[in-house]
């Protein structure tokens, strides 16, 4: 999952809030894969008795089935999945420590994924997109003669290469404000030259950066709301200036006129990388149901958790409901590239559809990160009736929405709540699209409350991921309890939308 909101046409994230829900409305190369599937116990082959085939009647297209979202909820299990995961910790670990865009890590998870959906009978394709990828070398901030730390906001341009030495030009803090550093008005006393500092919130980092460049200022630093690293991306957007982030209190310290030089050695190349995309050849083509989850890393480790959990549960999913099941819609699975700087596969592939085969999207489903090791169980907000600082999605977002909620419950969770629909994950270009979407997510650096706790249990005020975005992302950073949970409720809802599309108004 990124850090930070990035791209066009959406406001940034301030980390990943959650917050009550409403009461409960009705309602993963080198090991064969015929082996590891053996070892998950899921079917291994094209001829293998998967749900899909096994109720397929006869040639040509079969009928919806009723039962569909009950089977496929009981077949789909977090110890498959994690099979998955065990083959996606294993590429990494052959490939550098990580499956990052741009990397060899990465193409093998791609080929993994891959091999494994045409063994389960699918016709899959991987289309080929270009991406910027980003390489920090240094970063080094001192201010009034001493050294205060910070870190290179992905993305960020390079400072000349003895550095930029300027006064700090400190926007002002008022409780006033809501939106610090998102207005054009917000810089106009900057001076010209200077570093601009500006705290964290509401907006992307890029358009924070975008503003204070069309204003005069030389770089920004980025003010982090908590004492934590600010792991983030400035993304795609254009005329940024060197960008660092500092924690809370060293940008406290920060005063207006302190002279402070800061120094950003950074490399920026464009590569090509790749989707995975699969879909059933039954149900009807004109009503598609898309379930996506991204299969990049950050480059700090294997990523296991972020995303390796919804790729290898929606791998699962994949593998358990077949490539001809008795679907009413046609269902199309989607393991995306370059999530993590700044969405770009999944935008990528909403750009090249036409306009008829955008409105032929019927729903998009996300899944990022569905085994914290801290797991809370939170289902995007897709009417903003929690007023978690995103968005209503577009019509159906709604049902989506309650359809995973009441998944969740049935398999055994309770009280979900709601978590931000800001597009921060993949869903955004989506919704941005105007398709409905939906999604799970159990959290990554922000901290569970103690009311979280003693529901679902886990340690009330430590994140949900404390290994989010860094080297212990691994297979010890999954709550197998959460995995099992959202994989039965990835199946259950992928399922009812299958078989039916309730709820789910006409594009």
């Amino acid at each position: 999952m990124t850090s930070e909101r990035t791209g066009t046409g959406a406001a940034g994230r301030a980390g990943g809030r959650t917050g009550g829900r409403r009461l409960l409305r009705v309602l993963g190369a080198g090991v064969a894969v015929a082996a590891l599937a053996a070892c998950a116990n899921v079917p291994a082959g094209p001829g293998a008795a998967t749900l899909g085939t096994a109720a397929a009647p006869g040639p040509g297209a079969p009928q919806a089935d009723p039962g569909l979202s009950e089977r496929l909820a009981a077949q789909v299990s977090g110890d498959a999945a994690f099979a998955h995961l065990q083959e996606l910790e294993r590429i990494a670990a052959a490939h550098g420590g990580n499956r990052a865009v741009g990397t060899p890590g990465y193409d093998a998870s791609v080929d993994y994924v891959s091999s494994t959906l045409r063994e389960a009978g699918f016709e899959v394709q991987t289309p080929s997109f270009d991406v910027r990828t980003f390489t920090a070398n240094d970063a080094r901030l001192t201010v009034a003669d001493a050294p205060v730390p910070t870190e290179v906001l992905s993305f960020s341009p390079a400072t000349p290469p003895g550095g930029l030495t300027a006064p700090l030009s400190v926007l002002p803090r008022t409780p006033q404000d809501p939106t610090p550093g998102c207005e054009a008005e917000d810089y106009a006393g900057i001076r010209a030259g200077s570093i601009a500092v500006v705290e964290r919130g509401v907006c992307s980092f890029g358009q924070k950066s975008q503003l204070a460049g069309a204003a005069g200022a030389g770089a920004v630093i980025i003010v982090n709301t908590e004492d934590a690293a600010l792991p983030a991306t400035l993304g795609e957007t254009p005329g940024v200036v060197p960008t660092a982030a500092v924690q809370k209190t060293a940008g406290e310290a920060l005063r207006d006129g302190q002279q402070a030089t800061l120094l950003l050695a950074t490399t920026i190349q464009k590569q090509t990388s790749r989707n995975v995309i699969a879909e059933t050849s039954t149900g009807d083509p004109d009503r598609v149901v898309m379930a996506g989850a991204h299969l990049d890393s950050v480059p700090e480790g294997a990523g296991i958790n972020d995303n390796g959990s919804g790729s290898a549960a929606l791998l699962d999913v994949a593998q358990k409901l077949g490539a001809a099941p008795p679907a009413g819609q046609k269902v199309r699975f989607a393991w995306w590239g370059a999530e993590e700087i700044g969405l770009v596969g999944a935008t990528r592939y909403v750009e090249s559809l036409s306009e008829q085969d955008r409105a032929r999207l019927a729903l998009y489903l996300n899944f990022d990160m569905v085994g914290s090791p801290n797991a809370g169980y939170l289902v995007y907000d897709g009417d903003d009736s929690d007023g978690l600082g995103g968005q209503p999605g577009p019509a159906g977002s709604e049902t989506a929405e309650q359809v995973l909620t009441d998944a969740l419950v049935a398999a055994g969770v309770q009280g979900p709540e709601g978590t931000a629909f800001d597009g921060r994950s993949d869903y955004g270009p989506f919704i941005e699209a105007g398709v409905p979407a939906g999604g799970l997510f159990t959290g990554a650096e922000e901290k569970k409350t103690p009311e979280q706790a003693q529901k679902w249990g886990g340690t009330a005020g430590q994140s949900y991921d404390s290994c989010y975005h860094t080297p212990c992302d691994g297979l010890s950073n999954i709550d197998r309890t959460a995995l099992d949970r959202n994989v039965t409720a990835m199946g259950s809802a992928i399922g009812r939308f299958a078989e039916d599309l309730t709820g789910i108004p006409p594009r």
